[in-house]
Formats: C-alpha cells, structure tokens, sequence
C-alpha cells in the first residue's frame, strides 16, 4: 500500500519581493483579497498598494517589504486551503522572514499578528542597521568551512548557510568588504555585498532581537498543528514556547536551511511546496539534493493549476 504523502511547506524570505506580486491573486481569490484587506487595516497603511504598484525603493525598505511578503504568503495558503485537494502538511519551514510565514501555517500564529510582527521586525532592524551599520554579502563556491573560516579572519559572522557552495556573510561594511576580498583570493566564483542590506542573523542584530522579545510577549502564540524547523535550531519546534524562543535568536544567528532541509529529506519528504513569490528556495533545496521533488504556488497561474489538479506527482 503506498504511503501517504509526506508534504513539507516552505516560505521564502526577504529578496524574493517584485512590484506587481500579489494582484492577480487579490483580483481572482476572494481568500486572498480578504487577507490583502485585513493586513491593511492590521497594518494602517495600504501594503496592497504598496505590493501591487510599488515603487520599489519603498517595497524594498525591511519595514515594508517584510509584512508585504507575509502577507501574499498568508493570502496564497488561504486559498490553497479551500481546495478539495488541500493535503496538511507534514512539516512547514521558513527562511529568516519566511519563519513567520510557517508559525501562521502551522497555526501557532494568527495571520494577522504573524503581519503585524513582520512589520515590527522590519522596523527595529532598520533601525538597528541605522545605530550599527553594516551589509551582507554572498559568497558562492566555496566549502562552509572555508568561508566560516574567513568570516573569523575579517571578524564578520555567518548569515545564512543556504547550500553547500553558497554561504551568506554580515558584519560591520568594511570588515565585510575584507572578507570578500578574502573570499575572492580563495578563489570564490562569486563575492558580491548584497543591495539594501544590513547585518541580518549577526550579534548586530541584538537590541533588535531584545526588542523583538518584548513585543512577542504581547502576542497570543498556540500550539502548532505540526512541526516548524526553525531557522536557528535546524530542528522541529512543537511547542509555543519553542517557536517563541526561537524568533529572537534567528535574527542574531545564522539561517542553517542547508541542515534544516537535509533533517526533512532524511525524514522521507515527497514534495517541497514553495508558497511565495519565485523560485528560489526551491532551486536550493534541488541544490542541496538534486533528486527533491519542488514545487512552487506562487501567482493566480500557479494557484489555480493547483486547485484543479492538485501536485498531481
């Protein structure tokens, strides 16, 4: 007899973003337009607007583009859960922002708190990038061990180990600049700063990851309907008190999504539904195991292929 399927959700992060993402979904799900609606007036300002029309420079600010992203997440998996096809998943995992993506899946979160602590995130590493500046910056073709050794050399820290061969550092700007230069001596294929960015996932981040402690204290968090692997721990999280330790520590420490979907693999993962706009993770996870089964649910196209014919492996 078959097994069921074994489906794990996942939920890309900031860098994912476009101006248009999400209008053809608000225009042709009412799931999704309730969703855009609620998260404005969540939010007080217009972040449909602001998803749908831009401009950029403005959707790209972390303040922004953090609940903007969420909230296109949240409205894609209200309508896939309307489908006869919807299959539970077995797991949910989210990269850095994509975390409180997956907490709402998991219904540890409401939908609207999970955007209202998006947005709050957003601000206070904005903020935090302002009192202690700094960039990240992505090295590609070199061994984790390498680059964390390079890291140490230029007294810059481990961002996010997304794949073997691709590393993201942060730090201090100039520290940062020395280790690319490091990077490219060691004959990196790629070592450039990343645009807009700050030092995300580094000890920087701490009056931010202290702040965000405060402010979580103050949302209602339930148990999760099935496990998270989070961001830090590279682990399942089955409990609140988990899942609200573990948001403040991922913005001081390094994304492990290399170990966090090497763990579902060896767990027996089928599928890997990407929910978001593009592609990205699902390109990763195919580079951490190129025989992983992605897909991804992204816009109006995506979505109601998937209403009608479901994953159809």
């Amino acid at each position: 007899m078959a097994h069921p399927l074994k489906v794990v959700f996942v939920f890309s992060g900031h860098g994912s973003q476009f101006v248009g993402m999400g209008r053809d979904v608000y225009e042709s799900f009412p799931e999704a337009r309730a969703v855009f609606d609620e998260a404005d007036a969540t939010l007080g300002f217009s972040i449909s607007k602001l998803c749908f029309e831009g401009p950029a420079e403005e959707l790209c600010l972390p303040a922004n583009v953090q609940p903007a992203l969420l909230t296109l997440s949240v409205a894609l998996l209200s309508v896939m859960r309307t489908s006869p096809n919807y299959v539970c998943p077995s797991y949910v995992a989210g990269h850095s922002l994509g975390e409180y993506a997956a907490l709402a899946a998991s219904g540890a979160l409401g939908a609207q708190d999970a955007i209202m602590l998006a947005r709050r995130r957003g601000q206070l590493m904005s903020q935090t990038g302002i009192r202690k500046p700094g960039i990240a910056a992505v090295i590609i073709g070199l061994t984790d061990e390498i680059v964390t050794a390079i890291a140490s050399e230029a007294g810059v820290y481990v961002a996010n180990f997304n794949y073997p061969g691709q590393v993201v550092i942060s730090g201090e700007t100039d520290r940062v600049e020395n280790a690319i230069s490091l990077a490219a001596a060691h004959g990196a294929i790629k070592a450039i700063p990343l645009a807009g960015s700050v030092a995300f996932h580094s000890p920087l981040m701490r009056s931010a990851a202290d702040a965000l402690v405060q402010v979580i204290t103050k949302v209602h968090f339930d148990e999760p309907e099935f496990p998270v692997i989070g961001n830090y721990s590279a682990s399942p999280l089955t409990s609140s008190k988990a899942l609200m330790d573990e948001l403040p520590k991922q913005l001081c420490h390094p994304v492990q999504w290399s170990k966090s979907m090497s763990y579902l693999l060896s767990q027996g993962a089928d599928l890997f539904v990407e929910i978001g706009p593009g592609n990205v993770l699902s390109n990763i996870i195919r580079r951490i195991d190129k025989r992983a089964q992605c897909i991804n649910i992204g816009n109006a196209g995506t979505l109601k292929e998937y209403m009608h014919n479901g994953f159809n492996l």
